[in-house]
């Protein structure tokens, strides 16, 4: 038995790591990603899973994504900018997926997630450095050898399991090797009637494999796994594209070519009319699969693996280790960051999110002057003021906005320390309720609690650290009624997960994964007009919808600095992440001195976006807290000029 043979001995233990395997939060990652294309990156046999991944989101969304290379990404991060990434790595070792990953943060508006079977690895130390990069390890114990077998198939049916499970048809059935059928032929029934294609396709050397659309993953699977053992020349083309003049290699060069057809029902009456017009003396072998779902994609991943090893025996060939040259280690140990330099930076700043924000996307004019000037003032203006105190929102600004409540990442408490021993003021502006306050607690030293203002339920409660909001009960007629709308959107069906009572001040509504609070606005709000209630006290975060009580606010944490400790509101910077009505930031970026670190104010002279355009969220609040440059007078001046990184 070859090397290659015995891992694939291990497969089926592989597919029971992958039913036993918790899956729970890969599944949110999914689900939360439901209502965007998605971005795919891997290489070798992680691009078969990247690919995989990108299928199913397309299958079950009806989203178009796309399966990328490191390299792809490494040269355009703009990729990355305004879809959700998945980053696929057995081993974590591989240069271009840790140059890709360090770009893909870099440039991410969204979440970025890496799945690797290694927890201790050079892919995961980079992971563990950074901010907002969610980590789906499904360890696996034994190695590969050159062609990606175990950690493939763990991956894949991994991921296959997810969608499965969250189309609610239950894990799905393919979980036994025995169980594997193409048609009515089992796995090793159908590889038995391989033994002839195998012998013609080595001494041809060349195969088209013509599939199905819906089976991409497998088809990319195999050119892989023939192209990088050197076992075969390998074209790929759908049964279409393969008549547009593909088919000249069946007439021209029909004894120098094989032909793998990989079907599905579908597609059935396609290859039934291209069978009839293939050359007898064209070798030609089928894989049938009898569907397109989860567990035939599978199937057909697993069939694929156990056909190069067919035809890799009837070669005579040792793919599971080869030798690798010395030009083989060099091209795979390139330093990409030296080689590949990122894209220059554009100097206009904030200019591209305010014209967004203001409707001006591409193609439209973005030249004006006006916008030009507003911003040169507004940064002329920021710099040459000094300030004494700071409001922050919490969620999506300090931290990564949530639904579950995590703590600021120590960068940023560091730089919170660092304020507050200065003497500056810290304002916290949040929709959440006591919580904050008890992390808080236990990452600041007390000395420092006095230095801290929170302003929780949107400002409706006020208080120091180590205060508590009181306990209170009973809701406004107001919000008693928005409750009984809320109630009734969510019988009939709208996807809401939670509404929280947090009375007097507000109700805060969560929804099921993946479900867009900016599209539910619009949903919310129709409906409380319908019944006859104001809507502008409903605002949005990115995790949940907030329909605050009269007079809740969260530039009242603003008012409460200004009025307690006698500072001048031109002496207070705030800081949010959505900064146009209806988010829940709009009112706090409405103050003169304000900063956006997303979506800014659809004012001209304030609320801008002024960090690096692909630095969002925390990434850009690191970014002007490492230009806050305090005195020893309790206060601190923004320094926003010279090199823009």
């Amino acid at each position: 038995m070859t090397p290659y043979e015995l891992e694939l001995e291990q497969l089926q233990a592989s597919l029971d790591k992958a039913l036993a395997a918790s899956i729970e939060p890969l599944k949110h990652a999914i689900a939360g990603a439901s209502q965007s294309s998605v971005i795919a990156v891997g290489s070798g046999g992680s691009f078969t899973v990247a690919s995989l991944l990108c299928s199913l989101h397309e299958a079950y969304t009806g989203r178009i994504s796309r399966p990328i290379t490191p390299l792809e990404l490494i040269c355009n991060p703009t990729l990355a900018s305004t879809s959700p990434i998945f980053i696929f790595s057995a081993e974590g070792k591989n240069p271009d997926i840790l140059e890709a990953l360090q770009r893909a943060r870099q440039h991410s508006s969204r979440a970025v997630h890496v799945v690797t079977n290694r927890q201790d690895s050079l892919l995961m130390d980079v992971v563990r450095s950074m901010n907002d990069v969610t980590a789906h390890i499904f360890e696996l114990d034994q190695k590969d050898g050159y062609l990606a077998t175990n950690s493939l198939a763990l991956s894949a049916s991994v991921l296959a399991r997810a969608f499965g499970e969250l189309d609610q048809d239950g894990p799905p059935d393919f979980f036994r090797m025995t169980d594997i059928r193409f048609e009515q032929l089992s796995l090793f029934d159908w590889l038995e009637s391989a033994a002839g294609f195998a012998q013609e396709a080595v001494a041809r050397r060349s195969v088209i494999i013509v599939f199905s659309p819906r089976l991409r993953p497998i088809a990319e699977d195999l050119e892989s796994r023939f192209a990088e053992s050197a076992l075969l020349f390998i074209q790929l083309a759908d049964f279409r594209s393969f008549a547009h003049g593909r088919h000249l290699w069946l007439t021209e060069r029909s004894r120098d070519t094989a032909l793998l057809v990989i079907t599905e029902p579908s597609v059935g009456g396609l290859w039934q009319d291209m069978r009839e017009q293939v050359p007898a003396e064209v070798a030609t072998f089928e894989m049938p699969l009898n569907g397109s779902a989860p567990p035939d994609l599978i199937a057909g991943l697993l069939g694929g693996m156990h056909l190069v090893s067919r035809v890799a025996n009837a070669a005579n060939k040792n793919i599971a280790k080869p030798t690798i040259s010395d030009l083989g280690r060099k091209l795979y140990y390139a330093k990409l960051a030296e080689l590949v330099p990122p894209p220059e930076v554009e100097q206009t700043r904030g200019e591209h999110s305010k014209y967004e924000v203001l409707g001006a996307r591409w193609p439209s004019r973005r030249n004006s002057g006006k916008i030009r000037r507003a911003r040169f003032e507004a940064e002329t203006s920021l710099e040459s003021q000094k300030f004494r105190a700071v409001v922050f929102d919490y969620d999506g600004t300090l931290c990564s906005s949530n639904a579950t409540d995590t703590p600021p990442p120590e960068p940023v408490c560091a730089h919170i320390r660092r304020l507050a021993e200065a003497g500056v003021m810290i304002g916290i502006a949040s929709g959440r309720g006591g919580s904050i306050a008890e992390s808080f607690e236990m990452l600041f030293d007390k000395s420092r609690w006095p230095k801290i203002r929170l302003g929780l339920y949107n400002g409706g409660w006020i208080g120091e650290l180590g205060d508590r909001p009181p306990v209170r009960s009973g809701l406004s007629d107001f919000l008693i009624h928005a409750k009984r709308v809320l109630t009734a959107l969510r019988s009939s069906g709208v996807p809401i997960h939670m509404i929280r009572e947090n009375p007097p001040y507000q109700l805060s509504v969560r929804f099921e994964n993946g479900v867009s609070t900016e599209d539910m606005w619009f949903v919310v709000a129709d409906a409380m007009k319908q019944s006859g209630l104001e809507t502008g006290t409903i605002l949005r975060s990115k995790h949940s919808i907030d329909v605050l009580a009269e007079g809740v606010s969260k530039s009242h944490v603003v008012a409460n600095i200004v009025q307690r400790d006698r500072i001048d509101p031109y002496e207070i910077l705030t800081m949010g992440d959505l900064g146009a009505w209806p988010g829940n930031d709009s009112s706090l970026l409405q103050h003169r001195f304000s900063l956006s670190v997303d979506l800014p104010s659809r004012r001209l002279d304030r609320g801008w976006k002024l960090a690096p355009r692909f630095k969002r969220d925390v990434d850009a609040t690191l970014w002007y807290l490492d230009r806050m440059q305090t005195n020893h007078d309790g206060n601190f001046k923004l320094s926003l000029s010279g090199e823009y990184e």
